[in-house]
């Protein structure tokens, strides 16, 4: 009865559907920071630390779908795994990729670092998480529409939870505002622009 309230595995791939929506435009507005990031790092960090919850909760959902397709679980085995491709190759890189970016981003915030190694580790896995996100998108892009319309049972709890992400992702960032501002001047002064 429960599962049938929720949407089972429908309501899985309408959950991950939505946050994906959702990821798509956050890391938009993260990327067109890159266009000018001295000037932007303040909302390149804060954008960042946003994210970290919803980007949470899209690993739990797939992990959720995998976790269940290989215990065997019915309904999701008959959906069936993602291309192998996907599942063998892409997959793994960008978890592995996501931890990096998201982890030395965080560690640059603690450290104030403007340039360095752990930068450089940043820009490193920025690059893998492109390709393989990339990747990702492709391969599901034409599942989207699909899965938006659906119509399931348990939208409102899904719509809540990515809300509940999205509200913890912006307390998390206005939290770190502060060492996002010490970042931002501490790039400006490496440059020369700031005269304070």
């Amino acid at each position: 009865m429960h599962r049938r309230r929720a949407g089972g595995s429908s309501g899985n791939e309408q959950l991950t559907a939505l946050l994906a929506t959702v990821l798509l435009v956050l890391l938009a507005i993260e990327g067109a920071t890159l266009l000018d990031l001295r000037s932007l790092l303040t909302v390149h960090a804060f954008v960042g630390m946003l994210l970290i919850p919803p980007v949470a909760l899209k690993f739990a959902t797939v992990g959720w779908r995998m976790a269940r397709y290989y215990l065997g679980a019915a309904e999701y085995v008959r959906r069936g795994p993602p291309h192998i491709v996907l599942r063998a190759v892409v997959a793994p890189a960008i978890a592995a990729s996501t931890i990096a970016l998201f982890g030395t981003g965080v560690a640059l915030l603690v450290t104030g670092e403007t340039n360095g190694t752990l930068v450089s580790l940043h820009q490193a896995s920025f690059i893998a998480w492109v390709v393989a996100t990339s990747l990702h998108v492709l391969g599901h892009l034409l599942d989207l529409p699909r899965a938006l319309r659906r119509r399931v049972p348990g939208l409102a709890a899904r719509v809540a939870m990515i809300g509940s992400a999205l509200a913890l992702g912006l307390a998390v960032a206005t939290l770190t505002l502060p060492a996002a501002d010490h970042l931002q001047d501490a790039a400006t002064a490496h440059i020369g622009l700031d005269r304070h």
